[in-house]
């Protein structure tokens, strides 16, 4: 069994929580683990699509109070860590899926792409090498190619 973290942003629109409820679907479904950032917004609508589907939830929260998670998550983590919360997000998931976001989720893209971490973006940042136009991390289309690319690139890097 795979840990998938799924990061974006606390604040979305209604088109990009339904695309993030679907990656927590598709993550359930396979019998993968969703790991997140345990708020609101992205993190809210794949732990409640994941849950929906039957899946166990992660939330790694940045507070110290476990009621300040949504209402989707099976483990609830309070840290008091803050957005350094980032760090732990990276480093427990096999495989991360950045569903949009702003610079929290740029942070864990860069986390865990330095920890070797598969990251797949989904309608998210592009970031490319210095120099270069290669991109750091593959980008995907839809909510079932950025979980099957997650769990593949995961089953390699475990290799």
């Amino acid at each position: 069994m795979f840990y998938i973290g799924v990061i974006g942003s606390g604040e979305c629109n209604v088109k990009i929580a339904g695309l993030a409820e679907q990656v927590g679907r598709e993550i359930a479904r396979r019998g993968c683990t969703l790991i997140c950032g345990g708020r609101s917004g992205v993190m809210e609508a794949a732990a409640r699509g994941a849950m929906e589907a039957g899946g166990l939830t992660v939330g790694i929260l940045p507070g110290r109070k476990r009621e300040d998670g949504n209402p989707y998550l099976t483990v609830t983590l309070a840290t008091g860590l803050g957005e350094a919360r980032n760090a732990v997000i990276a480093c427990a998931s096999d495989a991360i899926i950045a569903v949009a976001g702003g610079y929290g989720t740029l942070s864990e893209i860069g986390l865990a792409l330095k920890m070797g971490k598969p990251v797949i973006g989904f309608c998210t940042w592009q970031v490319t090498w210095p120099g270069t136009d290669n991109a750091c991390f593959e980008k995907v289309d839809t909510p079932a190619e950025a979980v099957d690319r997650a769990l593949l690139l995961a089953s390699w890097n475990k290799c």
